[in-house]
């Protein structure tokens, strides 16, 4: 009786009304689309977004080579290569992040001690060629030198929260 019963309600095609129906129910709502270039959606104020390193007042870069953030990295995307100055201090010579391994995670901004690396909101950056994904410090601190007053801003008003 089972097999008959199931037999003429798949002929019934009521699955297929049951799609339609609910098709039909969401056909009709409101839409909620944003017209890109004109229109922006909101970002939380927690969105990590493309690496910056960040510099003094006085021009010099803060990175100091401790090597922290590349060591907490989970991903591996930090590469860093330093030297001695002549003054006895380190500063690095080689600092690329791999985009594609790269999680957003914010660890190598939480262990920088001299608040050298951060992550922008800036999430409007894309790449044309895989060559692209890998960011070299020139490009890392010229990210920061555009956007320094962005993420200044950004940390007091983290600080205030605190």
């Amino acid at each position: 009786m089972k097999k008959i019963f199931r037999y003429f309600k798949s002929m019934a095609l009521l699955e297929l009304l049951r799609g339609m129906k609910l098709t039909f129910s969401h056909m009709f709502k409101p839409k909620f689309t944003i017209r890109f270039p004109e229109e922006r959606t909101p970002v939380s104020n927690r969105f990590r977004g493309v690496h910056a390193l960040r510099r003094y007042p006085n021009g010099e870069e803060r990175c100091i080579a401790c090597k922290l953030c590349e060591a907490v990295c989970p991903a591996l995307a930090i590469t860093i290569e330093s030297e001695l100055r002549d003054d006895g201090t380190r500063r690095t010579t080689k600092y690329e992040i791999d985009l594609f391994k790269c999680i957003y995670c914010g660890f190598c901004e939480e262990s920088c001690p001299v608040d050298s690396i951060v992550e922008t909101n800036f999430h409007q950056y894309h790449m044309e060629n895989a060559s692209e994904r890998i960011i070299t410090k020139e490009q890392l601190l010229a990210m920061g030198d555009r956007m320094e007053e962005q993420i200044s801003k950004d940390r007091r008003k983290d600080a205030a929260y605190r």
